[in-house]
């Protein structure tokens, strides 16, 4: 029976992944038509300006269209994902559960959006300057190619964007009893370690650009514990009430 079980679990998984593999493959598809105004937008932007942009290889423009167009598929893709989630775990929540998770499938998008935001607007602009005053203050020659520009930006503002997704994942997560505040408070110095990590690998090699970028997600991190806080506590109330009941059964 436990064999039986374990074969519908992953037959259910994969079930759900290739839904996700669809979805991602046709936002994918819808991606290469928006990709040229993306890329006009991206390139006339004021960071794009002071550079001339070139070509090395007859690739760079076919792949940065496809870059643009992975990046448009995976933003639409990411609420669909946590929807997926959601439904693979449905059976094993109870129905308030599942009306409580459902409800984080929105925000998903949200919060993907707004560390989008955050790493193109504040963090990649404050990056940029901080490479190129360097290189200018070495007297070296810049000649960028349209792909080092591109790859620098989307590598700063994808991790950022899939980091602004934790007090979601945090939240469900919690929902689901897999984690809790009591817990997270015990890995807080292991989180922060993980998050300056990620900001001191992301950010230009100076104290001012780590501390800007990590003081975000370590503010992440304790709202995440805020949030898992709230979720828990309504759930050892729910647990409680639940309990009563059963007292007031047996008596009867």
């Amino acid at each position: 029976m436990e064999e039986m079980a374990l074969v519908e679990h992953l037959g259910e998984l994969r079930k759900r992944i290739f839904i996700v593999l669809v979805v991602f493959v046709g936002g994918l598809i819808a991606g290469l038509f928006i990709a040229e105004p993306i890329y006009k937008y991206l390139t006339e932007s004021e960071q794009a300006k002071n550079f001339q942009l070139n070509a090395f290889s007859f690739w760079d423009g076919i792949g940065i269209y496809m870059k643009i167009a992975a990046l448009f598929s995976l933003v639409i893709s990411v609420p669909f994902i946590f929807y997926q989630v959601w439904a693979f775990v449905k059976p094993g929540l109870r129905k308030h559960e599942q009306r409580a998770a459902a409800r984080y499938v929105p925000y998903a998008f949200i919060l993907f959006i707004l560390g989008t935001l955050f790493g193109y607007y504040i963090v990649f602009p404050m990056t940029l300057h901080f490479t190129t005053s360097i290189t200018q203050s070495m007297g070296l020659q810049e000649t960028y190619g349209i792909t080092n520009y591109f790859n620098f930006m989307f590598n700063l503002v994808l991790p950022l964007a899939l980091l602004f997704e934790l007090p979601l994942i945090v939240m469900f997560l919690t929902k689901i009893r897999i984690l809790n505040p009591l817990r997270l408070k015990k890995m807080r110095r292991l989180g922060y370690f993980a998050l300056v990590f990620v900001a001191v690998i992301i950010t230009p090699p100076d104290f001012i650009s780590d501390f800007l970028v990590s003081i975000p997600l370590l503010l992440l991190y304790e709202f995440s514990i805020f949030l898992s806080s709230i979720v828990y506590r309504k759930q050892l109330e729910a647990d409680m009430e639940l309990e009563s009941r059963y007292i007031r059964t047996d008596e009867d």
